[in-house]
C-alpha cells in the first residue's frame, strides 16, 4: 500500500453507492465490487472495508451530510459518481501520489502470473487451500471439490491439479526431488511461501474471504 495515502472526501460516494446495492448494508472485504474500487483507487480493499465501517456509522459530520445529500437518491448518487470518475486522470496513481513510493503486492495478486493469462496469484492461493484439505491421490480431476472449484474459478480441472501437482514439489514435507519445468512453478513457490508454511486455519479463512470475489 502507498505510504501517507490520504483518503479523498470523493470516494465516500463511490463506498456509498457499493453499500447501497441490494442486499443493502455491508460488503465482503473481497467482493467483485469492493475488490474493482480498490484496484480502480489503488488502496487495499480491507482499508476500504473499514472505511465503509465508517460510512455506516456515519462517523463524521461530513458522512452525515453525505448520506442526508444522496441516500434515497440513487439517481443523484449515480451522477455524481459518474461525473467523478469522468475526472480527468481519476483511478491513475500519478493523480493521487505524488511521488511516494508505492508497493501493489495486494494489486498484483488480482493480475494473471506471468506466463498464464487464466491464473491470478488470489486463484493460486485457493488452489493452495484446497491442497490442505486432500491426499495426493485425490488431487485429480474427478475430484468434487476439485470439480466445484474449477467451477467457481471458470478453469478447468486439468489448471487445478496442474497446480497442485507443484505444491507437491512444493511440500518440504514430500522431499520431491525430481525437478520439474514449469513456468508457474515460481508463481506457486512465491504463494506456497507466504503461506505454504504457516497456520492452516488462517489461510483456510482467509480463502473463505477471497471466495466472496468469484460468487
Amino acid at each position: 500500500m502507498a505510504k501517507n495515502l490520504k483518503w479523498q472526501d470523493d470516494y465516500w460516494l463511490l463506498l456509498m453507492q457499493i453499500f447501497l446495492q441490494k442486499p443493502v448494508g455491508m460488503k465482503p472485504t473481497y467482493c467483485r465490487e469492493m475488490v474493482s474500487l480498490a484496484l480502480e483507487l489503488h488502496i487495499p480493499p480491507q482499508v476500504l472495508k473499514d472505511k465503509m465501517k465508517e460510512l455506516a456509522r456515519l462517523d463524521t459530520p461530513r458522512i452525515e451530510r453525505i448520506w442526508e445529500t444522496y441516500n434515497n437518491k440513487p439517481q443523484k448518487l449515480a451522477r455524481a459518481v459518474r461525473l467523478l470518475r469522468e475526472m480527468k486522470g481519476f483511478g491513475q496513481a500519478s493523480l493521487f501520489y505524488e511521488g511516494v513510493e508505492t508497493n501493489e503486492t495486494w494489486e498484483k495478486d488480482w493480475q494473471p502470473v506471468a506466463g498464464n493469462t487464466r491464473l491470478t496469484p488470489v486463484m493460486l492461493i485457493l488452489v493452495l487451500d484446497l491442497y490442505f484439505r486432500l491426499t495426493p491421490a485425490t488431487m485429480v480431476t474427478e475430484t468434487p471439490e476439485v470439480k466445484e472449484l474449477s467451477i467457481m474459478l471458470k478453469i478447468s480441472t486439468e489448471d487445478i491439479v496442474e497446480v497442485m501437482d507443484i505444491y507437491l514439489h512444493c511440500d518440504p514435507y514430500l522431499n520431491r526431488r525430481d525437478v520439474i519445468m514449469n513456468p508457474l512453478l515460481q508463481p506457486c513457490l512465491t504463494i506456497w511461501q507466504r503461506y505454504g508454511n504457516g497456520d492452516t486455519e488462517e489461510l483456510a479463512k482467509l480463502a473463505e474471504d477471497l471466495k466472496a470475489y468469484y460468487l
